[in-house]
């Protein structure tokens, strides 16, 4: 039988990385690309692309227009740059209302605003009734990364401590609640937000920018994917403490309702930054001055041993949290 694509090559996890490994690192094969990185980093300059098929379009605390113009600058912010100018592409099914367009449009507008970046390119295609769902929207971003900033896995190491800016699972489980008609009453609103400014308060100074190993916005798959990436790409362990993890009550309801861990749901306005432990305690602070750092807080440590990626519960035992195999939540971004 002929092997075919599956929702599950599209989580971000095993199958994911296989399809990469498998295919596209064999097809497109060169240094830049294997580094598999939000990012590319070209010299100084940053550059990224990405794709948003999210549904529905429109969810609490956003839209596809919100969320693709945030997830690009995120990917460029997390390569340490300064985000520039942004390229956005619509796929826009026949019978597509307008007005829904207009309000798309001035969404993603809002958001590059908010971003202090510029939307300077872009294409628009129609197909027809059927070919897609609805709409689909493509980025493409490029920033400036500022001298004597280098974040890569190839800096993380053991001791170093991991720092998240807020709650975690907000996205994927507002999304899914509207998806679902769940008719959920709890408060669960989507954290989709442009991080740049953020992270380049982190970075202002340049022993804060020395201090700052890695970064990584978890979003397909969630917190416990990255980490697992992460852990992999530097050849390190990573140990996250259960009770210090921070999930709003409401996401923790809904993920125990549906049988899910909010580990693995997608995240749209956080940023883990696995920094220096002696320098946590001025980035720590320095994060929490911004909108959208006032919940940062460390969620974990670097070890050498042992490798992967562990879950410190409780009772104080570790138990490994594993790369998803399938699809836990398809169309969140």
């Amino acid at each position: 039988m002929r092997e075919s694509i599956k929702l599950g090559h599209g989580s971000g996890g095993v199958l994911t990385h296989r399809l990469i490994r498998d295919i596209f690192l064999k097809t497109f094969n060169n240094r830049i690309l294997r580094r598999l990185e939000d990012a590319a980093a070209i010299g100084r300059l940053a550059f990224t692309t990405d794709a948003y098929v999210v549904k529905p379009l429109f969810f609490p605390g956003g839209d596809i227009g919100r969320l693709a113009v945030s997830g690009t600058v995120n990917d460029l912010a997390m390569k340490g740059a300064v985000p520039k100018y942004l390229s956005i592409t619509f796929i826009i099914e026949e019978g597509f209302p307008v007005d829904e367009l207009k309000i798309v449009s001035r969404s993603a507008q809002q958001a590059a605003a908010q971003a202090r970046v510029k939307i300077v390119a872009g294409d628009t295609k129609v197909v027809e009734k059927g070919a897609a769902d609805r709409l689909f929207i493509t980025t493409a971003g490029i920033g400036i990364i500022p001298g004597g900033t280098n974040v890569s896995p190839a800096r993380v190491r053991p001791g170093d401590v991991i720092i998240i800016n807020g709650t975690i699972g907000d996205h994927g489980i507002a999304v899914l609640n509207k998806r679902l008609e769940l008719g959920l009453v709890m408060k669960l609103v989507s954290d989709c937000a442009p991080l740049g400014h953020l992270v380049q308060t982190m970075l202002s100074t340049g022993s804060n920018r020395r201090a700052v190993h890695m970064m990584r916005d978890p979003t397909r798959g969630g917190v416990a994917t990255s980490l697992n990436e992460i852990s992999k790409q530097a050849g390190v362990g990573i140990i996250i403490d259960e009770e210090a993890l921070p999930i709003r009550p409401a996401v923790h309801g809904a993920c125990e309702l549906l049988g899910l861990d909010p580990l693995y749901v997608a995240n749209e306005g956080k940023v883990i930054a696995i920094v220096a432990r002696k320098a946590a305690g001025r980035i720590l602070p320095t994060m929490r001055k911004h909108p959208l750092g006032r919940n940062s807080t460390v969620i974990g440590e670097v070890v050498k041993r042992p490798r992967g990626l562990f879950l410190k519960t409780g009772i104080g035992g570790l138990r490994p949290l594993l790369m998803l195999e399938t699809e836990m939540l398809p169309r969140i971004c």
